[in-house]
């Protein structure tokens, strides 16, 4: 096995070693960064939704109230302007999607599904989880969302929600006496979903990991190609040629001419040393042939 050959099976073993080193130590930083920008991106979305609720709150129903005895204005209730503000969101990203899943819902189009019921009973079980994070698979593919608790910790929505004769005749006009009620002061009733795509930033993650290990394979491609003529240049063909001359000198041909001495690397310390090798023979040789 020549010298040229051992050099570039230890060069490619350790490239494979750091490539596959590389790879998956960058494979699990693109995918975190990808489902920390999921994150900050469901969080926004939550954020916008309570601020929605904030300013219905403070800004809307209080002008709006002096009506309800006459007609009921769903626009007067916070989940109502969060989710209808949201869904025109929906429209242009479909992918996103925001919902104040309720067990018992005035409005039908609020009730649990089969898994987000099961996060309103998480927290119910469980009074210190304010917010969960999960991911989920969903028929347009992989998701990623965010849940914080729905607590009734205003008196005042009790007044719609505790029993039918107590909430505003319009509202019973719209959505009957059938639902929405029975809730209590502290109660959790619900839990804001957040939900939003994950297909987009892994793929992205995805496509720059590719780039990467497409550009460490070039790079160690020239750095291979180089590595190699330099190695055949400095190293390689000097010592072809003084193992040649060797050969030469062993056969008792001296006509071998010298290696330059220019340098100080170890390959002109090797040429001068096989120089004085070579001189010092021939003269042994021609002593011998005088009788000496």
């Amino acid at each position: 096995m020549g010298l040229r050959l051992k050099f570039n099976l230890v060069l490619v073993v350790v490239f494979l070693i750091g490539f596959g080193a590389a790879g998956m130590i960058s494979r699990q930083l693109l995918q975190d960064n990808a489902r920390d920008e999921v994150v900050r991106n469901a969080r926004l979305m939550m954020e916008a939704a309570l601020a929605v609720r904030s300013y219905t709150v403070d800004q809307v129903k209080p002008h709006l109230d002096p009506m309800l005895v006459e007609v009921f204005l769903p626009q007067t209730v916070p989940a109502y302007a969060a989710t209808e503000t949201l869904a025109s969101v929906q429209k242009k990203y479909p992918g996103y999607s925001y919902k104040e899943a309720t067990l018992n819902p005035t409005n039908p189009r609020d009730r649990t599904t089969d898994w987000e019921a099961d996060i309103v009973h998480q927290f119910r079980n469980d009074a210190q989880t304010t917010e969960v994070i999960s991911e989920r698979l969903a028929a347009t593919g992989r998701v990623l969302y965010i849940a914080k608790p729905i607590q009734i910790t205003n008196a005042a929505c009790l007044s719609c929600h505790s029993v039918p004769a107590a909430a505003p005749p319009s509202m019973l006009k719209i959505y009957g006496e059938a639902n929405g009620f029975g809730w209590k002061h502290n109660e959790i009733i619900g839990a804001q979903v957040v939900t939003v795509p994950m297909d987009i930033p892994v793929q992205n993650a995805d496509r720059a990991l590719k780039t990467f290990l497409l550009s460490l394979a070039g790079v160690f491609l020239m750095v291979f190609i180089v590595l190699n003529l330099m190695l055949s240049w400095l190293i390689v063909r000097p010592i072809r040629r003084m193992a040649q001359a060797a050969d030469q000198v062993s056969t008792g041909n001296f006509d071998v001419p010298e290696f330059s001495e220019r340098g100080k690397d170890e390959v002109a310390v090797l040429g001068g040393a096989f120089n004085r090798m070579r001189r010092s023979l021939d003269k042994a040789m021609q002593m011998i042939d005088r009788g000496e």
